[in-house]
Parts: C-alpha cells; structure tokens; sequence
C-alpha cells in the first residue's frame, strides 16, 4: 500500500480510508503519528512543524480542518485556501504519509478512531489543556507538544500582504465618519466581566460590580468606547466564534441597559502560536481603531488588567490604567509600568474624570 502514495493526490483519504491504513501499519510494527491544524496558507512553520512530528515516529497522518471548522474556530473570512487544495498541498509534503479532511472542533473522534502511537500538537497548547490527552494515554499512546517556528503564521503572512499591497489599491478609502475624539479601550476578561478561563459559556459571564456604568460615565464625557480583547480559546478550539458572540452579547446587554454604547468590539481570536499582529501586547487593534474611529491617541487611555494589556498601550503611545481586578497585573508575561493604578473600572473613570477636569 505505501506504493500507492507516492503522489500528493494518493495522499488524501477519507477518515475510514486512514483508518484501515493505519491498521495495516500497525500490522506492519510502524509507529504511527497523528496531527491535525488548518494549515492555510502553507510557510515554512507547517513545514518545519511537521518534519519534527514524522521524526517522533516512522509514519505521520494529517486530519486538515475542513472549511466548515475553519470558519467556526476563526471566523467568516478564514480559510484563504479551501480544504481541498490544503490537503494537497500538505500531502505534497515528504514527511506527510497520509491526510483527511474532518469537521469536529476536536480532535477526539479521530483519536479514538486512529489510535496513534504519538499525539503531536503545537507547543502553545499545554498538556492538561489538551481534551485528547486522556483518550491518547488511555491506550498507551504518547502525547508530545512540538513548537511552531517563531514568525511563521498565516495571519502574518496575510498582514503582510496588506501591509504591502493595501496602498496600492486605486480606489480611494472613504473618509472617517467620525470627528477626532479620544476613546476608552478596554480589556474584557478581569476588567469588565470576572476572569474564567477560555471563556465560551454566557451563563458563566459575569459582569463586576459596576463596570457598565463606568463605561456610561466615560461615554459621557465624550470618550469613544472599544473593547479590545484577546480570544485564544477559539484558535485554539476550545469554543467558536458564535460562542464568543453569545458571550459578548451579555454585556452589550448589559450595557445598554445603563445606557453604555460601545463604538466597536475588536477581538483577536488566534492562538499564540499564529503570532497575528493583532494579538495583545500587539497594537494593531487599536491602530485599526484610530482608523475607523478617528481616534485622538493623546488624549485616549487603555484599562485592563494584565500585562499584555500595559504593553499594548505602550506599543500605541496611549495612557494606561491597572485595574486589580482579575490578574491586577501579576500575569508578569511583558516587563512594563502603568501610568496609573486603581482598584477597578468605578475607579478608573473617576481617575479619568479627575484628570480631564484638571487639564
């Protein structure tokens, strides 16, 4: 049967298809490695990802993410290149032997159907994280997390086409609707609702105590309201993006109640591993802001309650504010200061008021 793989085409199977090929290598004494990912837009991290996954072992199956599963995990405009021509282009690879296209968040029914040897999964997941681990080890399989290369991903690849050829573009942007005014970002998890981790339930969103009335207060003394929030748990699988939309909805809900409007809800939904530039401590979220708002930097402040988050300011030359809700800082993943602490969001508009009215 290896015979019959020898072309990309040959390559790609039905899951039932790898199934049966599996057992015969198992018959054979092979020591079988599974991985899985979307792939889109293949680079040299795929590449060099996959070459450390068939060095664990003597063959390696791919399962690709359909484009159904793609577009839940990441959104309606992902992937770039459709399911089909991904697997070719991964079954093309030397150190692939065998790809499946497969619509599950989760990699448990192929698990439990293939029964690998190795389970290989990117080094941005951690093993207690990792829902399959239990099924792998249950038969005696091995779990092993292998690092993507650093600057390799997708959405950096995409940024880079924009970044590049955006300008290009004849057709002239329309003009912000907006006068220049300063705005609010912030952070969602630990500053406006209490921190659960990957959070995909709206039963578990709970707002703190008197977080949307702040937000009605700032809005009131003319600041634009964005909410800027890394969402990993959805490039990583754990919910979708129509999970993270009911959550987001209860606190626009919320909000509204009080009279809060927020002007946009910018999200970061990819991993860590992707290396997107939207990714806190990133600024491209609150670049994009201050181009579809017409936002006045100087006079705008970042709230948050991470390091990530000081950081981020930083990066775009705006004022920031610790709260010690949620991680009140002790994250310790960036080196920086804020320019101001305060116990919660209340808190951070009263500060903001005061600073206002003394200029």
């Amino acid at each position: 049967m290896g015979n019959s793989l020898k072309t990309s085409a040959n390559k790609i199977l039905s899951r039932d298809s790898a199934q049966q090929l599996r057992e015969s290598w198992r018959r054979q004494g092979k020591r079988v490695v599974f991985t899985s990912g979307v792939f889109d837009l293949l680079h040299r991290g795929h590449a060099e990802y996959l070459e450390q996954a068939r060095a664990l072992g003597d063959v390696l199956i791919v399962a690709l993410n359909s484009d159904v599963s793609v577009r839940k995990n990441k959104g309606e405009d992902r992937p770039i290149v459709p399911e089909l021509d991904r697997a070719r282009l991964v079954a093309a690879l030397e150190s692939v032997d065998a790809v499946f296209i497969f619509d599950e968040q989760n990699n448990n029914t192929n698990i439990e159907l293939l029964k690998p040897d190795i389970y290989v999964k990117a080094g941005d997941y951690s093993r207690d994280k990792l829902s399959s681990a239990a099924i792998v080890e249950s038969y005696g399989g091995k779990v092993e997390l292998v690092q993507f290369v650093k600057g390799s991903s997708s959405s950096a690849i995409i940024d880079k086409i924009l970044q590049t050829y955006l300008n290009q573009v004849s057709v002239p942007m329309p003009s912000a609707p907006y006068e220049l005014a300063p705005a609010i970002f912030v952070d969602r998890d630990g500053t406006l609702i209490e921190s659960v981790e990957y959070l995909g339930d709206p039963a578990q969103c709970r707002l703190l105590p008197g977080a949307v009335g702040a937000l009605r207060v700032l809005g009131d003394m003319g600041f634009r309201i964005v909410m800027v929030t890394n969402q990993p748990g959805v490039g990583l699988g754990y919910f979708t993006m129509e999970d993270l939309y009911r959550v987001n909805r209860v606190i626009l809900k919320a909000a509204g109640k009080v009279g809060a409007k927020f002007h946009k809800v910018y999200i970061c939904p990819h991993s860590h591993a992707d290396e997107c530039p939207c990714r806190k401590p990133k600024a491209a979220m609150i670049d994009r802001a201050v181009k579809e708002l017409n936002i006045d930097l100087k006079r705008s402040f970042v709230i948050g309650d991470t390091t990530l988050d000081l950081m981020m300011a930083k990066n775009a030359g705006v004022k920031s504010i610790l709260v010690a809700t949620g991680q009140a800082g002790l994250d310790g993943i960036c080196q920086v200061t804020p320019d101001y602490s305060v116990a919660d969001l209340p808190a951070a508009a009263a500060l903001i008021a005061e600073l206002v009215r003394g200029s």
